[in-house]
């Protein structure tokens, strides 16, 4: 029997550096395959090349293409219309986290995030799969 069953892929969209090094530390310590896109731009890239990935993490305020343009482009995609999205933002407004939601984000993590409340929102989005 294999116990090493596949680590679970997840596309993280984040422009901060700092934030996206601490996402990627966190994850990868708990098993997870990490591709980090830095901007909406390489976020739709991923979207036309990459494998479709178990959980996308988005974040909002992105250079290029915001992440509600991003979510709307890759809620249009048949193979991504069941990947759990989880907004990450530090825009807490009531009206983008309506809109977030309204595209089809799955959930929505305000910054700054507590490591284990974002780890098990991932992991409950996830199981739901």
């Amino acid at each position: 029997m294999n116990d090493h069953a596949p680590r679970q892929k997840i596309l993280m969209v984040e422009d901060e550096e700092d934030i996206a090094f601490l996402i990627r530390f966190l994850l990868e310590r708990h098993g997870f395959s990490v591709r980090h896109a830095a901007d909406g731009r390489q976020a739709l890239a991923a979207l036309e090349e990459e494998s479709v990935p178990d959980l996308v993490l988005l974040d909002v305020m992105l250079p290029y293409h915001d992440g509600l343009e991003v979510i709307e482009q890759l809620r249009r995609r048949p193979a991504w219309q069941a990947v759990p999205v989880v907004m990450l933002t530090a825009k807490a407004r009531e009206v983008d986290v309506v809109r977030a939601l309204e595209l089809g984000a799955d959930d929505y993590v305000t910054k700054p995030f507590q490591p284990d409340e974002l780890l098990a929102r991932l992991r409950r989005l996830m199981r739901r799969r």
